[in-house]
């Protein structure tokens, strides 16, 4: 693999660690009672995950269920993200 694919690669998969600090300060800022550092944690992961999350929310919006709202789009950004950097890494 090529300096471009390593680089890409890497490019995912930070990205692929900000899904999931995104995912977990949604759950602890739920169940937190305070924290600054959690809320400016979390401010900041929004501001890098958005803007790839946004647009595919605006085609696949958040599925109802009872009173949980599922959000399918952040699941296929990660599944896609995923799959992507598996695709990279085996060139």
């Amino acid at each position: 693999m090529g300096i471009i694919g390593s680089l890409l690669g890497l490019v995912l998969l930070l990205f692929l660690i900000a899904l999931v600090a995104r995912a977990v300060l949604d759950w602890t800022s739920v169940l937190a009672t305070g924290g600054h550092g959690v809320a400016r944690a979390r401010e900041f992961s929004h501001r890098v995950t958005e803007p790839v999350i946004g647009p595919v929310r605006r085609v696949l919006p958040p599925v109802r269920i009872g009173s949980v709202q599922l959000d399918l789009a952040f699941t296929v950004v990660f599944i896609a993200t995923a799959l992507l950097r598996s695709v990279v890494s085996s060139l």
